[in-house]
């Protein structure tokens, strides 16, 4: 595939051979505001999950419903991040993020009111920390998308690990403070820090005024943008690789984060300090990993990275079921944490290296509805089995389910990350017509006409096999390729596309790594020129008020 870099034992340093400094974005301002914004309300974030999920214990034994307060933040995420990721990649990415940003911010405003008053109960409690959930949908996918707005592409690995890095240094802290705030104040007050905590990032994003680049075609249409998405990941055998393996780790890995509270709660001295204190050993071994991460993929191949780290997880995961001391527990927390960040950046940073800006936000919201929804149904799953077997057995099998996501690396490797140039090739000119066409004017059929050497037939064909990739999942339907009868030398590359608006689209969307492909085509071409391009509209029926008019003249 073009646009995609085959898969090698080779290990993926980076994108220009050197290893990079993991703090490199740090170089840019925009990064370094939005970043530290981010850290306040990852900080607000992790004292209301620890909050949640401790008021959880107090108000039922049930260990399903004390599991469902994970799923509970994951599974808005697998229902709503696909309509996120469409929307961040037609409408401006900064408004999306402050809409969702502001909305976080009233809902727990409500549910530290509702805690304050006593009324709360186990759903309503589901209910508020799903709306929550929501926001983080909305949110995710414009700013992961963002990143490679704020940073340039040799930086965006390391982006993506500052992150985690911001995220799990929280995480250290957190949920340790979180448990001191509930234990000291109660749950309202931990559910009122993560209200406030969203106000540094609403200002630095206020002030951030990313470069977008200018729009040359109409607007998307809101589903067809979504069936773009989902068509483009769909035809990139790449990314379904990468989804298919991130939903076998998010089933089983969230084991650990939705019944770590029946684990402190076990322990006598259990409470939400002890909680908030295991929580910090995994975000500690989160920031390990996290720093060490352009280390490791500087020496080891992708698919090495991942079983280790999945393995590691796995064993990390029994020694936490099979246990009943708290320092042990605590102990392997820490590789869990490390394991953690790293699979999870490493999904991160294969799906935008391997894929255009244009699709970016989608083709990240596909991976995060697998990723989450498999986190969510692993939280409802762990809980179901906690229930009726106990917490351990469940982490034992959740430890088994982690061993055979690992597993499937033999059938589905994970590939490299893509060095292909996927910026936009900016060659396209809009033709001059002859008929008086609207953007929804349609259906549109495309036919080019190549004169190919009897001993280039093979090649051709080749090529033909990769444009015929890059055309669908840019849009084009019903593609076909046709040789005539009577001159066989003759070839013509036939495909049609919904309306003019679409492929003025189609052509924008080309890469320069699809250039490549243009170019070894025009190379083989034999006729005079280069190869005949014919744009026609399509007609149903003979009748002269359905045509289109010449250009310049009215239709009466």
């Amino acid at each position: 595939m073009p646009r995609t870099a085959p898969s090698s034992a080779k290990p993926a340093a980076t994108l220009n051979g050197a290893t990079p400094s993991t703090f490199a974005p740090f170089r840019h301002s925009a990064f370094r505001v939005l970043w530290s914004a981010t850290i306040v309300s990852n900080f607000g974030g992790l004292v209301q999950a620890v909050a949640a999920a401790w008021l959880m214990t107090q108000l039922t034994t049930n260990a399903t419903l004390i599991a469902l307060v994970q799923a509970s933040n994951t599974l808005p995420i697998m229902l709503f991040a696909l309509v996120s990721g469409a929307l961040a990649d037609i409408f401006d990415r900064r408004q999306i993020m402050m809409a969702a940003i502001l909305f976080m911010a009233a809902m727990s405003a409500v549910l530290a009111g509702m805690a304050y008053f006593g009324a709360i109960t186990p759903w309503s409690l589901l209910a508020m920390t799903f709306l929550i959930g929501m926001g983080q949908a909305l949110y995710n996918p414009p700013w992961q998308a963002s990143m490679g707005d704020l940073v340039p592409r040799d930086d965006l690995p390391q982006a993506v690990t500052l992150n985690s890095v911001g995220f799990n240094l929280m995480r250290s802290v957190g949920p340790a403070a979180g448990g001191l705030i509930v234990a000291a104040a109660g749950a309202a007050v931990g559910f009122l820090v993560n209200a406030v905590s969203y106000i540094p990032l609403v200002f630095a994003m206020a002030r951030w005024r990313p470069d977008y680049p200018r729009r040359t075609a109409a607007r998307e249409p809101f589903v067809s943008a979504v069936g773009a998405g989902l068509r483009y990941v769909a035809l990139s055998p790449h990314l379904v690789r990468v989804l298919v393996r991130a939903g076998a780790f998010g089933v089983s890995g969230t084991a650990v984060m939705a019944l770590l509270p029946l684990v402190a709660k076990s322990h006598p001295e259990g409470g939400s300090l002890l909680f908030g204190l295991l929580l910090g050993f995994f975000g500690l071994g989160a920031i390990l990993g996290a720093l060490t991460n352009a280390r490791i993929r500087a020496r080891l191949s992708n698919e090495a990275i991942l079983r280790l780290g999945m393995i590691q997880f796995a064993v990390a995961t029994a020694v936490l079921g099979y246990s009943d001391t708290v320092w042990i527990q605590a102990l392997a927390l820490f590789p869990a944490g490390m394991s953690w960040v790293i699979v999870l950046s490493l999904f991160n940073v294969a799906v935008q290296l391997s894929t255009p800006r244009w699709v970016v936000a989608r083709a990240l919201a596909l991976y995060q509805t697998v990723a989450f929804g498999g986190m969510a149904a692993g939280a409802w799953l762990w809980g179901a089995l906690a229930q009726a077997y106990g917490f351990e057995d469940a982490l034992v099998m959740a430890a088994v389910g982690l061993l055979a996501a690992a597993a499937l690396g033999i059938p589905l490797r994970m590939p490299e990350f893509s060095q292909s140039d996927l910026s936009p090739a900016n060659r396209f000119r809009e033709p001059v017509l002859g008929l008086d066409l609207r953007g929804r004017s349609g259906p549109i059929m495309v036919m080019v006409d190549y004169h190919i050497a009897p001993e280039d037939t093979e090649e051709f064909l080749s090529l033909m096999v990769q444009r015929r990739d890059i055309r669908r999942r840019d849009g084009a339907r019903a593609w076909v390729l046709l040789r005539d009868l009577e001159m066989p030398d003759h070839w013509s590359e036939s495909y049609h596309i919904a309306t003019w608006d679409d492929y003025i689209r189609h052509n924008t969307r080309r890469t320069v790594v699809d250039t490549d492909v243009t170019q070894a085509l025009h190379a083989l071409h034999k006729g005079p020129g280069e190869p005949t391009v014919h744009r026609m509209i399509e007609r149903h029926n003979a009748s002269a008020h359905a045509d289109v008019p010449l250009r310049g003249k009215l239709d009466v």
